[in-house]
């Protein structure tokens, strides 16, 4: 069957900024592709007005919410895939209401992420972004920092980014203690350790957060949780920023009970220019990247692209 009525939108960064890339790998499949300029999502407004132009539709992290569907469905839309892992800005009760068939990518980027994770307990660890900043500065910082091996470090989540995190924490030799409501003691591969949240944070040198946002997820890293972890605790989060409340852990880097954060994601993305966070000169920030990987963003993307045609080619 050919495909060449086939139109499909395509919202999320780290695709269309290897596009050129991967227009050839797409060619056989004889799809138009609308590929707007996406700095991280686009707006409401703005997805009311492209999504019902499409048959199809490849979701970043924009918000695909019931409005956006049951605009697109009045048009021409009628199968999409989610890019990637996370699902939270997607409204997947709307899609089976609307009859539109929708999926995403999972399994994807589990070392690519546990990657950014590590190298961010390392800077956190090492101060090496603040001596960075030093040397570039004209300076020759030589902030003394701390051994990985023998401390402790707690994941929040143990999905398959989690699990490739625990793997390598371990490696360094770092006690890993896991955070993860839906798994076993059985299911928690050697030398880690299944506890109870917040149980146990008290003894953590780091907590690196993993899990996907879901209502029970949401701000979990609280006023309450943050007062209960071991004063100097560094925080590393590679997956969602409403995970973490910002004004508590803004107050609490204040109060040095928290030494120091990564954060590859925030509450509001981009971060906004008087975000209270740029402050801190001990804070690592990053884009929301820690996928975007060449590799990676090849594989998802043919995978994205195979579902759904196969969705579409099926209807």
């Amino acid at each position: 069957m050919t495909h060449e009525n086939y139109r499909v939108l395509v919202t999320c960064p780290p695709m269309l900024r290897m596009m050129d890339e991967l227009r050839p790998g797409f060619s056989d499949l004889k799809v138009e592709l609308t590929t707007p300029v996406v700095t991280q999502t686009l707006t409401v407004e703005e997805l009311k007005v492209l999504v019902p132009q499409h048959d199809g539709w490849i979701i970043g992290d924009d918000p695909a919410t019931r409005e956006v569907f049951t605009t697109g469905k009045a048009g021409r839309l009628r199968a999409a895939v989610k890019w990637g892992v996370g699902v939270d800005n997607v409204d997947f009760a709307a899609c089976a209401d609307l009859g539109i068939p929708v999926i995403n990518t999972p399994g994807m980027f589990g070392n690519e992420v546990a990657d950014v994770a590590m190298g961010y307990v390392i800077g956190l660890a090492r101060d090496t972004f603040a001596i960075d900043r030093g040397v570039r500065a004209g300076g020759w910082p030589k902030p003394r920092g701390i051994s990985l091996r023998g401390k402790t470090c707690a994941i929040l989540g143990y999905g398959d980014i989690g699990r490739n995190v625990a793997t390598r924490m371990a490696a360094a030799g770092m006690e890993v203690v896991i955070y993860d409501p839906g798994v076993t003691p059985a299911s928690v591969a050697a030398p880690a350790r299944l506890m109870q949240w917040p149980g146990g944070l008290e003894s953590a040198d780091f907590l690196v957060i993993t899990c996907a946002l879901t209502p029970s997820s949401h701000r979990l890293v609280n006023e309450t949780s943050l007062a209960g972890m071991k004063r100097g605790i560094r925080i590393v989060n590679v997956a969602r920023g409403p995970i973490i409340d910002e004004r508590a852990l803004i107050a609490a880097l204040r109060s040095g009970q928290v030494r120091s954060a990564a954060l590859d994601v925030f509450e509001v993305e981009p971060l906004p220019a008087d975000s209270p966070l740029r402050e801190f000169d001990n804070c690592i920030f990053g884009s929301h990247n820690g996928s975007n990987t060449a590799d990676a963003v090849v594989r998802t993307s043919e995978i994205a692209m195979n579902r759904l045609i196969g969705f579409l080619d099926g209807l």
